[in-house]
């Protein structure tokens, strides 16, 4: 199991009392998205002097449900969870509430997002936004790209199991069918694990197979980058196809620059994470939340103003 423990200043109070201990379950530690969130949660933790206990699930369900319930063995005033599999989260809210510990999801959403109980938050954004922005720019790329022809698409899908890797995937699969990008025909949708590696493998597959599309819709931006890498190898010219990620990792905004992909979409990881540990050191004081589902926007990021987001 791996650990990151942290001990943040001990924000000794005027009666001595001991720091806040809030236990942070990560679906991952290798991941450039969520190490972002990762920093934005450590980062909160300094502000608010609470001592913070990392956990890296290593993308497995059992495991982070053991972790989850170490920390409530161990007696944490609240809890942070990156869930590896969105369908867990009711599972593992579960658990803490019976302990009668806080707990907030950050970035994947829980089923129950409408009705969470006292003891539990979300932090994150709306992935049907994020899919919504990403057709639309993708689309209108395509559009001055082939005028009134029509275009082939194709997607490259994180993981189902996630709720980001369902909602950005169906997301695209109805715009196109709206007429806005009604010319894109979506030939193939594979899933790439969120993998640079798996999705560059994947292109390079539609290519061998004789596939070119016109463009790639990546739920995020490490498999933007991965098609990208998969279309430069094989010598296909860039402005040929249009790819599109999701996220606006500080590897997206270089390739962004550089040409090797068209647009991305800003999700605020560090923002989600300073918001989600606030929300977990304020519930674990005993406050009263305004919202108990806070939801930080996306941001259309394009070559014209990829530089503010670069400036960050």
């Amino acid at each position: 199991m791996k650990r990151l423990m942290i001990t943040t200043a001990f924000a000794i109070t005027a009666f001595g009392a001991q720091a806040q201990e809030i236990g942070v379950a990560m679906a991952q530690f290798d991941n450039n998205f969520l190490t972002i969130l990762r920093q934005g949660i450590e980062e909160a933790g300094r502000a608010e002097g609470v001592t913070l206990q990392f956990e890296d699930a290593q993308n497995d369900v059992p495991r982070q449900l053991s972790q989850i319930q170490n920390f409530i063995s161990s007696g944490v005033d609240a809890i942070i969870v990156v869930a590896v599999d969105s369908d867990a989260i009711t599972q593992m809210d579960k658990m803490a509430n019976d302990a009668g510990i806080p707990i907030v999801n950050i970035n994947r959403e829980p089923p129950n997002v409408e009705s969470l109980g006292p003891l539990e938050a979300f932090v994150g954004s709306r992935e049907v936004d994020a899919g919504t922005i990403q057709a639309t720019e993708a689309c209108r790329l395509v559009k001055e790209k082939i005028g009134d022809g029509a275009a082939n698409g194709v997607i490259l899908a994180g993981d189902l199991f996630i709720q980001a890797g369902r909602v950005r995937t169906e997301t695209v699969q109805d715009f196109v069918k709206t007429p806005g990008c009604d010319f894109v025909k979506i030939e193939d949708m594979q899933v790439a694990d969120w993998s640079r590696s798996k999705a560059s493998d994947l292109v390079s597959n539609w290519l061998t197979a004789g596939l070119t599309p016109d463009v790639i819709f990546a739920n995020n931006d490490e498999m933007a980058i991965g098609a990208a890498q998969a279309l430069k190898a094989a010598m296909v010219d860039p402005e040929d196809v249009v790819v599109a990620g999701i996220d606006a990792t500080p590897d997206a905004l270089m390739a962004l620059k550089a040409g090797d992909i068209d647009l991305t979409v800003f999700q605020d990881a560090a923002g989600q994470g300073r918001k989600g540990l606030e929300v977990a050191a304020a519930m674990a004081r005993g406050e009263e939340l305004a919202e108990r589902a806070v939801y930080i926007p996306f941001e259309l990021v394009t070559p014209e103003n990829v530089d503010d987001y670069l400036a960050r």
